[in-house]
């Protein structure tokens, strides 16, 4: 990839910008950044990565391979509308775009497009990530490969239907959020239970960790590993008796089914405008 052209600076953006850059992927002078108007925000990435930034879409579109979308879902509409003239059937779309179908950039550009629809998280901001992406049929093999590449800069990268991101939305796009859930409840306990906060903290995300790792390493399913650490009788099947009286597995899986279906709802909502 020669040229790559992002409209949008937020985290996510910026994210991605430096697993690119961190990985030699790109350099710095291969990326081109814009945005609505937050004229401050491109000063801070040009200064920080050394990226083209600025406003003439001229000089950010021109010859770019691909085209990142990854401006707020409720600025999309109004901003591919604007940029509609600069995407090309021979530019990859790149979108970051929660709850914006395919087919909807495509109506608002007015154009058919080769475009890969994706879902990270913000775990990107640390390179761990977990990314769904979702291709339509003018995505050829060769620009199929090198948007995993830009995904797999950023953590671990899924290929999946597009049907599927509103599932991976409630699974793992929102999963990092259940997670610190979970160690505010611990937090919350350590506290109760009289352990100083900042060794309580260190014990926590080392627990979280070291537990993350065993699930990534061992071959035994997570149900195999957590019956491994329960003896009959003893301290972890206590806290899982009072666990499994509360319902908490359910709950979580009610939690994730229930995020799904509001990305479902929420693309569906903005595919309803745009065909207004």
């Amino acid at each position: 990839m020669k040229k790559l052209a992002v409209v949008g600076a937020g985290s996510m953006a910026e994210a991605i910008i430096a697993g690119i850059l961190e990985s030699n992927l790109l350099k710095s002078s291969q990326i081109y950044v814009t945005n609505k108007c937050n004229q401050e925000k491109l000063e801070e990435l040009s200064s920080n990565y050394h990226v083209k930034t600025g406003y003439d879409m001229q000089q950010i579109f021109t010859d770019a391979d691909a085209i990142m979308l990854a401006m707020k879902p409720k600025d999309a509409a109004d901003a591919i509308r604007a940029i509609k003239d600069h995407l090309t059937s021979d530019t990859l779309i790149i979108s970051v775009l929660a709850g914006v179908s395919i087919s909807s950039i495509e109506q608002l550009a007015g154009k058919e497009l080769a475009v890969v629809r994706t879902m990270p998280n913000t775990s990107a901001a640390i390179g761990k990530s977990a990314s769904a992406l979702a291709i339509n049929e003018r995505v050829s093999e060769q620009q199929m490969h090198k948007c995993k590449k830009i995904f797999e800069t950023i953590g671990f990268t899924a290929i999946v239907a597009e049907e599927q991101l509103d599932a991976v939305t409630g699974l793992s796009g929102s999963g990092p959020a259940y997670v610190y859930y979970l160690a505010e409840a611990m937090e919350k306990s350590a506290k109760e239970i009289g352990l100083d906060d900042e060794m309580a903290k260190g014990l926590i995300v080392q627990t979280l960790i070291g537990a993350a790792e065993m699930l990534a390493k061992s071959h035994k399913t997570p149900a195999e590993l957590r019956k491994a650490v329960t003896s009959p009788g003893g301290t972890t099947e206590a806290g899982i008796q009072v666990l499994e009286a509360n319902e908490v597995q359910q709950s979580v899986i009610n939690c994730i089914k229930t995020a799904a279906e509001r990305s479902k709802q929420l693309g569906e909502n903005f595919s309803s405008k745009v065909k207004v």
